[in-house]
């Protein structure tokens, strides 16, 4: 009996756009999974792998980067969201590039989009069977960064984004029985994350959450430590790592249709170069 596989999906913002290449070649080449799980622009991006739209993460991207609609500072000032939730979250899935609802809800492999609940400072992982309005706000939420988004409240939760408490969550496929999974990282081998320098205004957006304050001031390091735990799941042959092969250098907020292209055609290569060898690790028993 074979043993279940995973994908997991690092988040980055735009850096994102390495995963969506990644991900486009992965579907042109039919390849599946058991399950996945994202994180931030992991899930926001990755869900399109389980609704199987090839392309549809670097056309919204390249159509709408530089619409103060979809991520500007006017966005954040009206609204309180720096990626404008209405037009990204509504306008975008269900008219100008829709979300295909249908093939995503058929689609039986698991998605699981990591949050944070921000009144406990831990995270939850939501499997989102549906593509719905109501899977949508927890897509947003794994997406929502401290003090540039307003607080998701769905299902009694209050949430934000996954990455405060589980960035890369390779474990928690792992303890959801896929023992051997791929990794889609958006950072190159060796990089290690520092404190964040926006913990003092954090401290001061996230007053009344006490829990998230503290989650964020050990964020670099739960993330360095399941970076390396990564590193060894990859040595011991139990998980396939893709990663840039150098810093991707490129702004959280990029407006620039090139650089997003630059950044997807770098995902796309080097997942090509690697093909062979990825389904060689996806057909052991």
């Amino acid at each position: 009996m074979s043993r279940k596989t995973g994908l997991v999906m690092e988040g980055g913002a735009m850096r994102g756009m390495f995963t969506a290449g990644v991900l486009d070649v992965m579907m042109e080449n039919g390849i599946d999974f058991d399950g996945a799980m994202g994180v931030s622009a992991g899930a926001v991006f990755g869900c399109n792998f389980k609704s199987k739209q090839i392309g549809r993460s670097i056309r919204y991207n390249l159509r709408f980067c530089d619409d103060p609609r979809y991520c500007s500072l006017e966005s954040l000032m009206k609204t309180g969201d720096l990626y404008g939730v209405q037009f990204c979250y509504d306008e975008i899935p269900n008219k100008l590039d829709p979300f295909d609802v249908k093939t995503y809800r058929e689609n039986p492999m698991p998605f699981y989009a990591v949050c944070t609940n921000v009144e406990t400072g831990k995270a939850i992982h939501k499997r989102l069977d549906n593509g719905d309005a109501r899977d949508m706000e927890y897509f947003r939420a794994s997406a929502s960064m401290p003090v540039v988004s307003r607080i998701v409240e769905v299902d009694g939760y209050k949430l934000l984004d996954g990455g405060i408490t589980d960035s890369i969550p390779l474990l928690s496929m792992e303890r959801r029985g896929y023992p051997r999974n791929v990794v889609i990282l958006t950072q190159p081998l060796g990089f290690v994350k520092k404190k964040s320098g926006m913990l003092p205004l954090i401290r001061v957006a996230m007053r009344d959450y006490p829990y998230t304050i503290k989650a964020m001031e050990v964020r670099h390091i739960r993330y360095n430590r399941q970076a390396a735990y990564v590193r060894q799941q990859e040595l011991a042959g139990n998980a396939f790592v893709i990663r840039p092969p150098h810093s991707l250098d490129i702004s959280r907020t990029e407006h620039d249709p090139a650089e997003l292209r630059r950044v997807y055609d770098i995902g796309r290569a080097e997942i090509e170069s690697r093909l062979t060898e990825m389904k060689e690790f996806l057909a052991k028993e």
